[in-house]
């Protein structure tokens, strides 16, 4: 297989891939995200993952393979993005309490001028959520580069009830989906 170019810093997805085995090269992208592009969740994750493998940077000329993601949380047909501040993180959490949310992610892997884009939906159930459970994870700092300002790998994980669908999507990166369409674009 060609080296693949993960357009993302994000440590989680870099090391998803490294976990199941799928090598890869981290590069920047110079894309910058914009959540009031929306015009539907689907098409902003897609969009956006498309923009950050399009406009990766430092990946030398020859055959090139690049992937890049996008993952945002939905909970009452409101998109969640990264907090802004500790407030924004009180308000995200304070939304999903109880309730269920989507994690969407967009995934881009472009090839050789072919562009593959699609998205994988995962539906997640939180628990109740005190004040005080809220402002404890807060001072833990995760919230802070976490779509909807939580993370399922980390203290996150406490107060989801259920999931139904890839959890390595609601981390960050649906790696099953993507070895299978990384095997369909390299046939």
């Amino acid at each position: 297989m060609s080296t693949l170019y993960l357009a993302s810093t994000s440590p989680r997805r870099s090391e998803l891939l490294s976990q199941v085995g799928i090598k890869h090269t981290v590069v920047k992208s110079n894309y910058k995200e914009d959540n009031t592009l929306l015009t539907s969740p689907v098409e902003l994750v897609e969009r956006q993952a498309l923009g950050k493998a399009r406009e990766a940077i430092g990946i030398p000329s020859g055959r090139q393979l690049v992937l890049g993601a996008d993952t945002i949380v939905v909970s009452d047909e409101q998109v969640l993005g990264k907090p802004i501040s500790i407030e924004d993180a009180r308000k995200m959490l304070a939304q999903l309490s109880g309730k269920e949310h989507l994690v969407i992610t967009g995934v881009a892997l472009l090839c050789d001028g072919v562009e593959r884009v699609f998205h994988v939906i995962t539906r997640v159930l939180f628990k109740e959520l005190s004040d005080d459970e809220i402002n404890a994870y807060i001072k833990t700092g995760e919230p802070f580069d976490k779509a909807g300002s939580y993370g399922i790998q980390g203290i996150g994980a406490l107060w989801v009830r259920e999931i139904h669908g890839s959890y390595t999507n609601i981390v960050g990166l649906p790696v099953e989906v993507v070895y299978d369409e990384l095997q369909k674009l390299l046939r």
